[in-house]
Parts: structure tokens; sequence; C-alpha cells
């Protein structure tokens, strides 16, 4: 029997042993690059100018079944070449409404989902490094989608990387059951977690693709930007990158883990609701349940996904953590866009019909701050002035609360200003809308592109393409030096921030006095303790408490 066994164990060495050497030779004699990583190695493909895309890359083992609302955990080690030439399978997500702008179905979904992508110069050697968050609300989103290429970044060469992370409610639901078996007593966070967890690998693995390890910048829009806010503030990812670029970015009131403030619940307490909507008593039936279902029952529900302050991955809220000066003391690009809202209709109530009604719900909501509001926002146009309400008392206080931040602290930060219109944007009412600069700084402007399929698509002109050119070269010239161009002052430069219209225009003062009006907002909301500051924008606002209440 002993021998027999040796047989047998022998022949299953012998037949690994020519799998790996024929899988070996197999790539090598296709030409296909092969890099060796950490954990194993991986051929990818070649692509036109000298490009070589490596996708599908794991980074983390499959958080399905008992691994489910756990810490990502590192990926195992394999044997033989793995290919890297196609995409894995996105994040578990609800679909858009078909008519979205931003409807891109993709291709697979699946709960194992932890792959990221590299895009590099075929003889990259010691290249800047950026890394890609995708946008979606934390909802939706996937590495796949023809908007995010890589290719035009690494024909800038640079090393382009990017990332998935667990999305919904498998990538941010708190509950007790899970903050107790945590080690840190934390939940919520996972989503948070996958994104510290890639950066890692990066910087493990990136030198073997040509990158450098100590020159990582993260970027990232919507709720990518929230993420790269979120890591400038969480301790765990500390060290792992080098410069943040932030493209509307919002700085929320997140839940707390355990006590409800700021007008919102417990995380905790969110969490056993769902659980209650969803039919699952115990921690065990929730981790049982199918993905699909639990994904689309907690979107119906009303479950919004958001990161969790839980004293570990992040320690206090966000703007508490900023104006202490405990963020990472990196240099920033912030910015958002003059349409954001144009395409984000549920930050707007029904609006008023007329002059007289719109001045007196303001009046209303803002008390003694609705002079400097109407001043801002006047009754001449309703509509306009409603829009413009909402996407600075969101993004635009983000924004430059973000580069006042990082300037207070000794780190250089500059701000921008995206308002580039064309034929297909005007014809829907939807200028510089929410994500319009994407295509512009991805360069994907052609018919090729892969642009989500009712995305206004702009025209594949010299015009259009000298100003892509101008955001991907300003981009990743602060990536490879810390400073974007020599035209784009830091805005502690008397308030200075470079304006993408037509062409790139460096300019100072941008939108006189809406800083100053929301910040004051927010800092009442914030001294009462009793609202969130997240949505409620505008004329979506609740009353703003009386000045005493910030004394």
């Amino acid at each position: 029997m002993e021998a027999m066994s040796w047989r047998a164990g022998a022949v299953r060495m012998l037949a690994s042993l020519t799998f790996l050497f024929a899988t070996t030779m197999a790539c090598a004699a296709s030409g296909d690059p092969i890099v060796d990583t950490t954990h194993g190695r991986l051929s990818g493909a070649k692509l036109p100018g000298d490009i070589v895309a490596f996708k599908g890359i794991r980074y983390a083992q499959s958080p399905a079944n008992e691994q489910r609302w756990k810490p990502p955990v590192p990926v195992a080690n394999w044997s033989g070449v793995r290919s890297a030439a196609d995409f894995g399978a996105a994040c578990m997500q609800v679909s858009s409404a078909s008519t979205s702008i931003y409807a891109d179905v993709p291709p697979r979904m699946n709960e194992d989902c932890l792959f990221l992508n590299v895009w590099k110069p075929a003889r990259a050697t010691k290249a800047p490094v950026m890394v890609w968050i995708h946008g979606g609300s934390l909802r939706i989103g996937n590495t796949a989608s023809g908007i995010y290429d890589g290719s035009a970044f690494a024909h800038q060469g640079v090393v382009f990387v990017s990332i998935q992370y667990r999305l919904g409610a498998l990538g941010y639901l708190a509950h007790r059951e899970l903050s107790a078996e945590s080690p840190h007593g934390s939940s919520g966070n996972y989503g948070l977690l996958d994104q510290i967890e890639a950066l890692r690998w990066v910087h493990d693995n990136i030198a073997r693709f040509g990158g450098d390890p100590g020159n990582v910048t993260i970027f990232g829009e919507s709720a990518g930007a929230l993420s790269v806010i979120e890591l400038m503030a969480s301790p765990l990812a500390r060290g792992l990158f080098h410069k943040a670029i932030s493209q509307s970015g919002y700085m929320v009131s997140n839940m707390e883990l355990k006590r409800s403030a700021f007008g919102q619940p417990a995380a905790e307490t969110v969490g056993d609701y769902i659980a209650s909507k969803l039919g699952a008593a115990t921690l065990s039936a929730l981790r049982s349940m199918d993905a699909t279902t639990l994904i689309k029952a907690s979107y119906e529900a009303g479950y919004d996904p958001q990161a969790t302050i839980d004293g570990w991955v992040l320690t206090r809220q966000i703007v508490e953590t900023f104006d202490r000066g405990e963020q990472a003391a990196v240099p920033l690009i912030a910015g958002f866009n003059e349409g954001e809202v144009r395409s984000l209709r549920f930050f707007l109530p029904e609006l008023p019909k007329d002059a007289a009604s719109y001045e007196t719900r303001v009046r209303d909501i803002f008390g003694d701050l609705s002079g400097r509001f109407l001043q801002l926002y006047p009754s001449s146009n309703i509509e306009e002035s409603a829009l413009a309400a909402a996407r600075d008392a969101f993004y635009g206080w983000s924004a430059q609360r973000l580069v006042r931040n990082q300037t207070r602290i000794g780190a250089p930060a500059y701000l921008y200003f995206f308002e580039h219109r064309y034929p297909a944007q005007v014809a829907l009412h939807l200028e510089a809308f929410h994500g319009s600069e994407l295509p512009f700084l991805f360069g994907r402007l052609d018919e090729k592109a892969g642009l989500p399929r009712n995305w206004p698509k702009p025209p594949d002109d010299a015009r259009e393409r000298a100003l892509s050119a101008a955001m991907r070269r300003y981009f990743t010239s602060f990536a490879r030096t810390g400073q974007p161009a020599s035209a784009w002052k830091p805005h502690s430069e008397n308030d200075a921030y470079m304006s993408f219209r037509d062409e790139p225009h460096a300019a100072n003062h941008l939108l006189p006095g809406t800083f100053d009006l929301h910040e004051e907002v927010i800092a009442r909301r914030r001294a009462s303790g009793k609202q969130n500051w997240y949505v409620n924008v505008g004329l979506a606002s609740p009353p703003v408490p009386p000045k005493e209440s910030s004394k």
C-alpha cells in the first residue's frame, strides 16, 4: 500500500510539473509578457503602442460564504502561470435604470470579485503609479467599463491600476453580530478594507510591473473620490499612497457604529433593520442568503451604503479628522463640475413655481442666512439657482474644504473646476454633468470608447482631443512630481484654481462667497449634533439651526 501511495504521489507530481512546464512554454511561445508577483506568475497581453495589460488579477481571496462580511484575506499562492488577459467578474450590484446616462451593465457579476487590473508601458522602470477607484454611489461600477480603460495613462509613462471592491450591503453593512465576532469590535467597512488590501498588493507587487511603490497616487470620481477622502482619513491606509486626487468627492456625515449621531441612527441599528427586512434572524442566515437576492432586497429596503465610524478603519467623522490635521499629509488635487446636479435631480425637491414662493422657501430653510443665499442664488432663475446651490453645498464645499485642509497642514493642494460643454450635453440640458470629465481624462472620445450606452457622446475632434490631452498631462505630471503644471498654482496662492472649459485656464477666487455660506451652514449642523449634511443640501435641506446653536 505504501509503495502504491508513493507511486501515485510521484505520478501526480510529474503531471503537475508537466502542466507547469507546458503552460510556461505556451506563454513563452506566444510572446505573452510574464510577471512574477509575490504569489505567482501572470501572463498579460500586448496592446498597440507598446503597452502591456494584465487584467483580472486576484488581490484577495473570495469574500463569499463564511468570508462574507469579513476583512479581505490576501490571495493564496499558486503554481504555474495564470492568464491575466480578461477582466474578473464585477462585484454584486443592482442595475441602474435603463434610461440612466450611467447605465453600464457589467459583463458578469459574482460575489468573488476582488480583482484589479494593470496597464503599463512595456519597458516601464520606477514609473509613477496611479490607482483608480471607480464611482457609483458605492452601489454600482466595475473596472471592465470601457470608460476606465487605462491605456491612455500608460501612454503617458504611468503604471495605471484599477481596483474593484465590495459594493452595497455586501461591502458596507454593519451589524452587531459582525461587530461581536471582529477582534476590533468593528463592522461595516468591508469595501474600504478591500481598497486598503488592494493598495497593500500594489505596495508589494507594483515594482515587478515597472512601477515605483514609493510614488503611488490614488484617484477616483464620485464615490471613488469619497473613497479617496476616507483613505486619507483612515490610519490603516497610511503610507500606502503618496498623492491623492478627488474628482467630485463629498465629505459626508457618516453613521457611527454604536450610537446615533447627526440625525442618523447607529450603523448597527440599521443593520438590524435591514436583516429584519430580509427575514434573516441570525448572522448565519444572512451569510447563507443568495448574494443576488441580498443585494436586491437590501436596496429595495432602502439601504444606503456608506462607511461607518468604527474606531478602527475610521476613527472619527471625516470632517473632524481633517479639522484636526490627522489626515494623510499628501499633495492633493480636488475639484468638481459646473453642472454636477443636472444629472442628479434627486438632489432637488419640487421647485417653487414663482419668485415669491422661492424666496419664502429660502427664508424658511436658511433663516438669518437667507439674504446671503439669495444673493448667491437669486430668484430670477429658480431652476439654475437650485441646481447651483445643491452643487455648491455638496461638491463645491467639499472640494474647497479639502484643499484648504491640506494647505493648513503644509501639503500642496490644487483646485479645479470642470465646466466644458459640448453639443450632445447641451441638447439634453446636461452641460458639464456629474462625471462628464471622465472621457476626457481617460482619452475615451472615439466611437470605440465603450462609454455607457446613454452617455452624451463627446465630439472626437481636435479641440476635444486637445482638452483631453491637457487634463491627462496635468494629472500624470502631478502623479510624477506633485505639481500638475507650472500655470496651475496651489490654492494657497491667492485662491488659485484651474478651469477646464474649452481649454485649461488658470484663475482665482472660484464662485466667491459660496464656500463661506455652506461652511457656516454645516458648522451649525455639526454644532447642533442633530442634523446630517449628507444630501440635505440647497432647497432639499431641513431648516438650518440658528446661530445660537453653534456657540
